[in-house]
């Protein structure tokens, strides 16, 4: 039964087992939803493994639909979240405010 259960986020155990919706880790002592495994392979513009409250930077010019405003190649954004959806990335950019962005548009950075 090990085989098919998907090793802890935190810790990578395989030991790893399963109460109602929940994952549990019985290592590290770290509980996840389902949810959270579908979300857990977005990856950014060059292939390295994003995850929730990472610091990542712009890679494009990216123009805003419905204003004149330009996330500008280069900003850093910290403490992302990643979301289900077109828009896998939910973030707070410096100057703009709480937007969306897609993964492709984005590097890691890696501190």
């Amino acid at each position: 039964m090990m085989d098919t259960l998907p090793p802890c986020p935190e810790c990578r155990s395989a030991y790893t087992y399963q109460t109602d919706a929940l994952f549990n880790c019985p290592e590290c002592g770290h509980a996840w939803s389902s949810e959270v495994l579908a979300v857990a392979d977005i990856r950014d513009a060059v292939g390295n493994p994003l995850a929730d409250g990472d610091t990542v930077t712009v890679i494009k010019d990216l123009k805003l639909k419905g204003s004149s405003t330009t996330i500008k190649v280069g900003t850093k954004v910290r403490g992302i979240r990643l979301v289900e959806g077109d828009h896998d990335i939910d973030c707070k950019v410096p100057g703009i405010g709480q937007i969306g962005l897609k993964s492709q548009f984005v590097k890691k950075v890696t501190e």
